[in-house]
């Protein structure tokens, strides 16, 4: 009898443990989009993510594994300490499995570290650091869309074949501008240009008058624009007042979005050479998600939004084919599947979280060559996936196997 009241017993515990669990499992899987909704940096993530990423859930169809799918979203007002805060909350209370855009580098590092201490999943597609699957690595994140070293890496090729290998960095001071200025200078010396000098400027920073002012007075071929946002288009309206460009200068975005070429206008940014993982008229399969996307949020799509909703879709079919939101084997379904679709063919997430795809170098058109209001590029070249990225055998991430 006092065996059959303990084995009860035991039972019993188990069961309490089991419910919750249990209903758990049974509960809606929950997506978080952590994005800039109200600053600097919403007109490439903001409205436009939060977009992409309901569009894939729905596209999806509105289920995983029979559970029903549900979006949050909150703003972290570019502030590390709230981004942190709301992740840890999603993730611990409110039953996020993942959270996708993270606009902001210093934002994106942080919280991937938290979605490696809870053991969810982030998603990286608003942000740039290469640090992010370099040295601060971690087995839980993925950097989907893009990075400082295949931006770099594309632009500073591209330019300095063009003969252009004297530089002039103006930078934003934050951690995507670092990140940006570090991976172009390492590019350009490796393909023996030179680098004049360099200057940062407050990300805050309406008045980039003293800041040109160096650059002009450099006797750099190129001055490259390490920076995002609206500082990044205050820059190049800037450069344009000071007539940079028609003093023999070359002006060089290092991070343009198609959002900030509409902003600047092609009288002010035709020409300028720059590196994209995605443009909505680059094929029929892009055109007819610009379509759908225009349609909802009133401009095409930018690498970011397509990124959001290419990396939500290809988590959602993972957790589908792995049959459990378990981050790990989630995780392990990401790194073995290819990705084919519009925004990339034949993609491929390493292990140091990383996905392989093209990058394309692009120039803007002049207002002539345009033939609407948002025909703004022109290929010059695509580069291969394997040739875009960061090799891993130059790799500081702890994950890959030296």
């Amino acid at each position: 009898m006092r065996n059959l009241r303990v084995l009860l017993s035991c039972a019993a515990a188990f069961a309490s443990v089991g419910m919750p669990l249990q209903a758990q499992e049974s509960g809606p899987v929950k997506i978080g989009v952590l994005t800039d909704i109200s600053g600097q940096f919403s007109h490439e993530s903001g409205e436009g993510a939060v977009a992409a990423v309901k569009m894939a859930v729905e596209d999806f169809g509105g289920k995983v594994l029979g559970r029903p799918l549900e979006v949050v979203v909150a703003d972290h007002q570019n502030k590390p300490e709230v981004a942190v805060s709301t992740a840890r909350e999603w993730y611990e209370s409110q039953g996020v499995t993942m959270i996708n855009n993270l606009i902001n580098s210093g934002i994106a590092l942080a919280v991937t570290q938290v979605a490696k201490d809870e053991d969810k999943i982030a998603i990286v597609n608003g942000s740039g650091s290469s640090r992010l699957t370099n040295d601060s690595c971690t087995p839980n994140s993925i950097h989907y869309s893009y990075d400082t070293y295949a931006l770099a890496n594309g632009t500073a090729n591209e330019l300095i074949r063009e003969g252009k290998k004297d530089w002039y960095f103006l930078t934003a001071d934050y951690a995507f501008g670092h990140a940006l200025e570090a991976d172009a200078s390492q590019i350009v010396k490796a393909n023996g240009g030179t680098v004049s000098g360099s200057v940062r400027y407050p990300i805050e920073t309406s008045d980039h008058s003293a800041f040109m002012l160096q650059a002009q007075a450099s006797p750099a071929e190129v001055v490259a624009l390490a920076g995002s946002g609206t500082t990044f288009v205050n820059a190049v309206k800037s450069a344009s007042e000071f007539g940079l460009a028609a003093s023999g200068k070359t002006v060089a975005g290092l991070l343009v979005w198609a959002t900030d070429v509409h902003a600047l206008g092609l009288e002010t940014a035709q020409g300028m050479i720059l590196t994209n993982a995605f443009y909505w008229d680059r094929d029929d399969e892009t055109r007819a998600f610009a379509k759908k996307f225009q349609e909802r949020v009133g401009r095409p799509p930018h690498m970011g939004d397509a990124g959001d909703y290419s990396s939500t879709m290809h988590y959602l079919k993972s957790v589908e084919a792995a049959g459990t939101t378990d981050a790990k084997e989630v995780m392990a379904k990401m790194k073995e599947t290819p990705i084919n679709d519009f925004f990339a063919t034949g993609g491929k997430i390493r292990e140091d979280g990383r996905m392989v795809h093209d990058m394309y170098v692009y120039q803007v058109k002049t207002p002539e060559e345009s033939k609407g209001e948002w025909d703004l590029l022109k290929l010059v070249t695509t580069i291969p996936g394997d040739e875009a990225f960061r090799p891993l055998s130059e790799s500081e991430c702890p994950l890959v196997k030296k």
